[in-house]
């Protein structure tokens, strides 16, 4: 007898329909065939002992097994459910009526219950486009893939309630999930926020800005004066995330097996803070079985690296086209895939090997001509890709005796909303330009038009302070920003003079 379950395979952050074909003949054997890696292999002895618990056994007789299409490489343990209900069916121990009713997934533990599994939400978008009745998953991710609109979604705790539900003997709870009420419940829950932060009002500042044009950023300063914490702060100013882009960004952390079972929804910017010991397939993405690295994690939020200089220089290359492409494609000898990587790149740094350098409370150790080697570890190229830098110094002891409130994330946020939705009315008629740190040459130069009084402005730093060619553009951009966040039409001499000391680390003098 011959019967078909449904399942589905990953690809990239999309999954791709899989049917599991079953025959039992007679004759004697297990056959497996359909590119299965090892994991799937594996599954006869766990399919073989679940079924067990619960009196049923693998036909004693010739069985084939066809995962279709043939020719895409099915891996993981999730087609462990696929493959017991097909046998079920096969051998004559259930109903077979209703399986094309349904996509199956899940993976088989020895005592017959279901684990959880990754890329629960593609496949559940994919089973909405089979036009399927519903689906049926492990009890955790039900939740998840009940964000798809449209599709009957149950979760079941074990292989028992499956075959009984699919018999029409006992029914299943099906899982319901208020997508827009939960998105609308999550938005302002915030971990951190910058009412908690004392003094240090010149860098919240910047921070705004960066928010505001989307710019990437780099901080520098001496240990302890609270470059990490300012940075876990910038999720909480940034513009709330839109239905479609929580949605995407739920995909990608669904695919890299990063969701909780309370968590059927990301409602807040990711903020990833991968280690500088970290390898660049691991914070680009691929590996054997490719999977998103940290910046398609960091998709639509901030990706924070953390000492910078200490990472390892291949690691940071490999960050400059994603940066400028805002996607990353992950090539294999059968297959490309494309993550999405829009993310706020947000580093920091110490000046110097001992931390010191420009600290108005120690002296710096180190000897002459250390600075600028420190700082030469990162590379030109990535740096030309950061807008704004930053000096951050430590916070004098009475200020952090102050008990009068700083001004919260949630007010700071309204005006970086304000100046976003300029720019959006702005960039309309531009396909892939939504913030002022997107725009290329031909936009930068249409839209921060300089007057006279700008312009000599701009000559005189560039003159005065030894400012490099490439920050120029740079200068334009955060120009337009700062305008956009004081509702101005044009840039002013005060907006231009604002956005050019956020580049100390082009001056001449920095570090020698």
């Amino acid at each position: 007898m011959l019967v078909k379950t449904y399942g589905s395979a990953i690809l990239g952050i999309n999954a791709l329909p899989v049917t599991v074909e079953v025959s039992v003949e007679p004759g004697i054997g297990f056959t497996l065939v359909g590119l299965p890696d090892n994991a799937v292999k594996e599954s006869q002895q766990r399919i073989a002992t679940a079924l067990a618990q619960y009196g049923y056994k693998i036909p004693g007789r010739q069985v084939t097994i066809n995962m279709a299409p043939a020719d895409l490489k099915k891996e993981g343990s999730a087609y462990d459910l696929t493959i017991a209900i097909g046998l079920l069916g096969a051998a004559g121990y259930m109903k077979a009526d209703h399986l094309a009713d349904y996509v199956i997934m899940g993976e088989l533990s020895l005592d017959g219950s279901l684990r959880s599994v990754k890329g629960v939400l593609p496949i559940a978008i994919e089973a909405r486009k089979r036009h399927v009745k519903g689906l049926i998953v492990p009890a955790d991710n039900a939740r998840e893939a009940a964000i798809v609109n449209n599709l009957e979604v149950y979760g079941a705790n074990n292989l028992k309630e499956v075959i009984d539900f699919l018999n029409d003997e006992q029914p299943l709870q099906q899982t319901v999930f208020d997508t827009r009420a939960e998105f609308a419940k999550g938005l302002d829950s915030y971990e951190f926020d910058f009412a908690d932060v004392k003094g240090q009002e010149s860098v919240k500042r910047a921070l705004e800005v960066a928010a505001a044009g989307g710019h990437n950023v780099i901080m520098i300063g001496p240990p302890g004066s609270g470059k990490t914490m300012l940075a876990k702060r910038i999720p909480s100013i940034l513009p709330p995330l839109t239905l479609g882009e929580s949605l995407e960004t739920t995909q990608i952390h669904s695919v890299a097996g990063k969701m909780h079972k309370e968590d059927a929804l990301i409602v807040v910017r990711p903020f990833r803070s991968p280690h500088h010991t970290v390898s660049d397939v691991a914070l680009v993405g691929g590996g054997t079985n490719p999977q998103p690295g940290e910046i398609s994690l960091a998709h639509n939020g901030v990706l924070f690296l953390d000492e910078l200089p200490e990472f390892k220089r291949s690691v940071l290359e490999v960050l400059r086209q994603p940066m400028e492409e805002r996607q990353v494609t992950i090539s294999r000898a059968k297959m490309t895939m494309d993550y999405p990587a829009s993310f706020m790149l947000v580093a920091a740094m110490n000046p110097c090997p001992c931390g010191y350098y420009n600290d108005p409370y120690h002296e710096c150790t180190c000897n002459p001509g250390i600075v600028s080697r420190y700082l030469n570890k990162v590379s030109g190229p990535l740096m030309d890709r950061i807008d704004l830098h930053i000096e951050v110094v430590p916070v004098p002891v009475k200020e952090l005796g102050n008990i009068r409130p700083s001004e919260s994330s949630a007010e700071i946020r309204k005006r970086v909303v304000a100046a976003r939705e300029r720019q959006t009315e702005r960039f309309k008629d531009c396909p892939g330009v939504h913030c002022n740190a997107q725009m290329g040459s031909k936009l930068t130069r249409q839209y921060c038009a300089l007057t006279d009084e700008c312009r000599t402005i701009m000559e005189q730093a560039m003159n005065r302070l030894g400012l490099s060619a490439r920050a120029y553009d740079r200068i334009l951009r955060v120009s337009r920003t700062i305008a956009d966040l004081d509702a101005s039409p044009n840039i002013q001499p005060h907006h231009l003079q604002e956005a050019i000391t956020y580049r100390s680390l082009d001056r001449d003098s920095w570090g020698s």
